[in-house]
């Protein structure tokens, strides 16, 4: 059951979204768009609830525990910045708004954008942790804690090998090849009319 309340969490997630930024936009209906944005974090408390529920009423902690409390812990860290990322493509294609600024490519730009990138998934394994932990704890002695223990290592292990890879762009940056502008472009800056002056 909880694997299939996840799958409908995340649909639920998607819809909720296409229909608020669809109002919003389409309708111009601002209010009602930002109230349904703001339902979203409902799904996640639902789905914390059942899973205490279920655990309560005797289930074996299982990795379908563990993966609710990484998808609690993912939408917290992510569901934000995805909202925010296409309420600004939204505004440009259905809002007649600016097109949104994309992240830097290049340099320490990319570095930085990485690094809190890395921060979020920071927050999200830190959420999902305190959620297994709190899951260990009321199970207690009474059941096999080991798969939720297992996902706590799991969880870990992803935020640290995340960790590299966004530090390899401080120690390894990406340089912008020749005409694409310079190596700290930031966001938004067109790299494309570097290259067209340069041509002229």
């Amino acid at each position: 059951m909880i694997v299939w309340l996840i799958a409908a969490c995340e649909i639920g997630f998607w819809i909720l979204l296409a229909l608020g930024l669809a109002v919003r936009y389409l309708l111009g209906w601002r209010r009602t768009g930002v109230v349904l944005l703001l339902c979203e974090p409902v799904l996640e408390l639902v789905l914390f609830v059942v899973s205490a529920i279920d655990l309560r009423n005797g289930a074996e902690p299982g990795w379908e525990h563990g993966l609710a409390a990484l998808y609690i812990g993912y939408t917290v860290a992510y569901g934000h910045y995805t909202i925010r990322w296409l309420d600004g493509h939204a505004a440009h294609r259905l809002g007649g708004g600016p097109p949104p600024a994309g992240p830097p490519r290049y340099g320490r730009g990319r570095a930085r954008h990485e690094a809190k990138l890395w921060l979020r998934a920071v927050l999200g394994g830190a959420v999902a942790l305190a959620l297994l932990q709190c899951a260990v704890w009321y199970v207690g002695d009474s059941g096999d804690v080991g798969s939720l223990r297992g996902f706590q290592w799991t969880t870990v292990r992803a935020v640290g090998i995340y960790g590299l890879i966004a530090l390899s762009y401080t120690v390894w940056p990406r340089r912008a090849p020749a005409g694409a502008g310079t190596e700290d472009d930031g966001p938004g800056k067109d790299r494309s009319a570097h290259t067209s002056a340069g041509n002229r």
